[in-house]
């Protein structure tokens, strides 16, 4: 065995090949070829597979590999080589009378072959460099069609997360943001529904699983599903956060995994109903004068305890409008002392929204949540760390 120092630029880093090759003086050929060559080459010779098990763990650039060795049949070799040095460029060796494993080895994993006796130092050091150039092509090849798979993943948990709302009465109108937070590179928990149902009540939901990513997001679609099919099947409201909590368990990753809910059941045609919080932000209820749906004991989150969620009577009038929002968008920086927004502070700013006459007032409800968004971000000098989702319903006269 033998090292070779860096050819020809010492200023440039040396690629590392290892050759294994049972035969010396074929070893001593590859050498003098790779002399030959314009590259930087540091060269490790090993006899076998098992002797350069090693130096496969160090990663080399290229591993020049004879498929005739004495510890290996077939493309044991080259598999053994590809599974210890996944990120090397593979160039096996073969006689003249075996080029055709060569071919096979290609299909196999190899970058390419070369013919012993057919080579010399030039078409050696290209064959080299090819090898990495197209084994980092390769690699860049996968890796975008990973994030291509994860991609197709992450819109199919929106798709879960962001339902399209069942309404048939033409006098609602609804608006629903959803925006992943600062630091999110990935869907949060955050979900949320609405459907009306034929007796004339409309039920609205929204949530907020504990953690972000992808098992969050999961875990948020599969209580929305849930909840959705509880409510198209008739389950009165009071079975529903119990049913929920229970899937909650079962699904969860974690133990200590929890979810906080905000479910409101109103009647479209009187605007009463009743509101169930399981440790969730209040909805404020926008009229001329917001004001928060606030329960003075509100339940506590869903996989916490067993516990039964109180309604809570909401009256809202023959023609209204709430919102529904997760945390992420009252928990950003706001006034001199930097405190916490709060829900509180959520009903000050949409209050001053609402009442401010020219062209940045809000005409809608998807333009009164942008703007509500807008304003917390500018208050917290920064975009919202958290998830953000919104939710506005309402009923004309």
């Amino acid at each position: 065995m033998y090292r070779t120092g860096p050819a020809l630029d010492a200023g440039t880093a040396a690629i590392t090949v290892l050759l294994v090759e049972d035969d010396e003086g074929d070893s001593i050929l590859t050498r003098e070829l790779l002399r030959d060559t314009r590259l930087p080459v540091s060269l490790t010779w090993r006899r076998t597979i098992r002797d350069a098990v090693p130096e496969l763990a160090r990663s080399p650039a290229c591993v020049l590999l004879d498929l005739g060795l004495p510890d290996s049949e077939g493309f044991d070799g080259l598999r053994r080589v590809l599974e210890l040095a996944p990120d090397a460029a593979v160039l096996v060796l073969t006689s003249a009378d075996d080029e055709s494993l060569g071919i096979a080895a290609v299909t196999a994993g190899a970058q390419d072959y070369l013919v012993k006796g057919q080579v010399d130092g030039s078409m050696l050091g290209r064959c080299v460099r090819y090898a990495i150039e197209r084994k980092r092509a390769d690699e860049s090849a996968r890796q975008l069609h990973e994030a291509a798979i994860r991609q197709a993943e992450y819109a199919r948990l929106e798709r879960g997360l962001l339902p399209v709302p069942i309404l048939s009465d033409e006098r609602l109108y609804h608006s629903l943001s959803y925006r992943p937070g600062r630091d999110q590179a990935l869907l949060g928990g955050d979900f949320y529904d609405l459907i009306e149902l034929g007796d004339g009540m409309l039920h609205a939901l929204i949530g907020d699983v504990a953690g972000h990513g992808p098992d969050e997001a999961a875990l948020g679609v599969c209580l929305r599903v849930a909840w959705r099919t509880l409510v198209l099947s008739g389950r009165p409201p009071d079975q529903t956060l119990a049913c929920l909590q229970e899937v909650l368990e079962k699904e969860r990753h974690r133990k200590e995994v929890f979810a906080t809910v905000a479910m409101l059941s109103i009647d479209v045609a009187s605007g009463t109903g009743s509101l169930r919080l399981a440790g969730h932000p209040p909805p404020v209820i926008l009229d001329r004068a917001p004001r928060l749906i606030a329960p003075q004991r509100p339940g506590p989150p869903l996989g916490l305890f067993d516990v039964q969620w109180q309604p809570i009577p909401v009256a809202l009038g023959p023609a209204w409008a709430f919102m529904l929002y997760t945390d992420g968008l009252i928990e950003g920086r706001a006034g001199p002392g930097r405190e916490i927004l709060g829900p509180e502070g959520l009903v000050d700013l949409i209050a001053a929204a609402t009442s401010e006459a020219g062209p940045d007032r809000p005409d809608s409800a998807e333009s009164l949540t942008d703007t509500l968004v807008r304003q917390v971000e500018h208050l917290n000098g920064q975009a919202l760390a958290d998830d953000i989702a919104v939710l506005v319903v309402g009923r004309r006269q």
